[in-house]
């Protein structure tokens, strides 16, 4: 078994991403590319983005703190903390709107 500190890491992975020149700092927490699924922590800077693409899987994403906009296509979703966004299967991108630490979990197919 094997517990991890979330907030803890959540705060590390937060200043690096403030003290980064992307805005951006991420850590996968669980799993890996040789896993079914996998959880990465991730940190953006309000402004930031993740690039637009199609998840290999299915996918959610955990607001541990801040504010999001999944947007896909024409259609977009906000969220906030504590929040549980189910990314759509199509091309999509997230936008932070604030300083931002979500879980993001992906169970590939």
């Amino acid at each position: 078994m094997k517990k991890l500190a979330l907030d803890a890491l959540a705060r590390h992975l937060a200043a690096h991403a403030a003290a980064a020149p992307s805005g951006r700092s991420a850590e996968t927490v669980y799993g890996g590319h040789e896993h079914v699924l996998r959880q990465t922590l991730v940190a953006l800077q309000a402004g930031q983005s993740m690039a637009e693409h199609v998840s290999p899987g299915e996918a959610t994403v955990y607001i541990l703190r801040g504010r999001i906009r999944v947007v896909a296509d024409r259609t977009s979703w906000d969220g906030r903390s504590g929040d549980l966004i189910a990314l759509p299967r199509t091309r999509h991108r997230i936008d932070a709107v604030a300083d931002t630490v979500a879980l993001l979990t992906v169970a590939k197919y």
